[in-house]
């Protein structure tokens, strides 16, 4: 009884914990496949590319990519800016977090928009780099 408690309470604590997503900060970023520049490096990054941090060292994190790939970046190439990207061919970005409003405009796939907020139902109020904004759906993005 006791085993299945504290099972029971660590499955709480691991789904409890949100995952944390820094973006690219410099133009363009290795990704290794370990901590140091002497390891194989495995991808150029262009600034504003969302990560999700997995593991933090001190001048190293390791992260996953939108694919599910794992890697690591260091900790001085990574922004506090959250942005998420487009992953469908086009994504429809609304005035309002609602399926029935105007679009605002459409994003294509792989543009990277920057996460002003999560709303309920399943919407994110977003920013495109011309300075347009509005909701869109979660399920249509990585990295919110």
């Amino acid at each position: 009884m006791r085993l299945a408690a504290l099972i029971a309470a660590f499955l709480f604590a691991a789904c409890a914990h949100a995952a944390e997503f820094r973006s690219v900060g410099q133009d363009a970023a290795v990704l290794y496949d370990a901590p140091s520049k002497a390891a194989i490096p495995l991808y150029i990054v262009s600034r504003d590319y969302p990560l999700e941090v997995i593991v933090k060292l001190e001048a190293w994190v390791k992260v996953r990519d939108q694919t599910g790939a794992l890697s690591w970046i260091e900790s001085s190439a990574l922004s506090d800016r959250h942005m998420v990207v487009v992953t469908t061919p086009a994504a429809q970005v609304h005035v309002r977090p609602d399926e029935a409003s105007p679009i605002a405009f459409v994003a294509a796939q792989n543009v990277a928009l920057k996460l002003l907020e999560v709303v309920p139902g399943g919407w994110l109020h977003v920013r495109h780099d011309d300075g347009s904004n509005g909701y869109v759906r979660a399920s249509l993005v990585w990295g919110g």
